[in-house]
């Protein structure tokens, strides 16, 4: 019998509204967004942390941050300076750090245990942000599908 395949979704809200945010997670039956940023504030309005939260939860949908699994402050600089591959390879090393290792197994359980979890970070292009690599990370932990959601615009043309 072939292993069961749970599905995680992955977000970032680069050019996302609040509203167009909250649509894709209600799309795709998000019960727990886990925001996985070393800092949970932005200059973008709804996305800060205490205001993100409050905005999911009024939609049913529970929110954990799991700062452990957040990008350290240089590879930030080097993602901001378009040096993806820097960023990998620092964000690679934080990941062996124990603290990041017991929030990605922690992560990994709450998963098995059946929850419908989107991860989150900024970034729109989750080839060029670290949530990929954590459920790259996790899919070598577990049968795994990823989708990557992407909220649409509030532009009309």
């Amino acid at each position: 019998m072939a292993p069961h395949v749970t599905t995680l979704a992955t977000i970032g809200y680069q050019g996302a509204t609040p509203e167009t945010f909250q649509r894709a997670l209600q799309r795709a039956g998000i019960e727990l967004l886990v925001d996985i940023r070393a800092v949970a504030s932005s200059r973008r309005p709804g996305f800060a942390k205490t205001r993100l939260s409050a905005g999911v939860e009024s939609l049913g949908i529970d929110y954990l941050h799991l700062r452990a699994l957040g990008t350290p402050a240089d590879g930030r600089a080097a993602a901001r300076s378009g040096k993806h591959g820097e960023m990998r390879a620092i964000f690679i090393a934080h990941m062996a750090m124990p603290d990041a290792q017991a929030a990605l197994q922690d992560l990994a359980n709450i998963i098995r245990a059946g929850r419908r979890v989107c991860i989150l970070c900024f970034e729109a292009d989750p080839l060029h942000c670290h949530r990929n690599i954590v459920a790259a990370m996790l899919a070598e932990l577990m049968p795994l599908e990823i989708v990557h959601l992407a909220p649409e615009s509030d532009t009309l043309f």
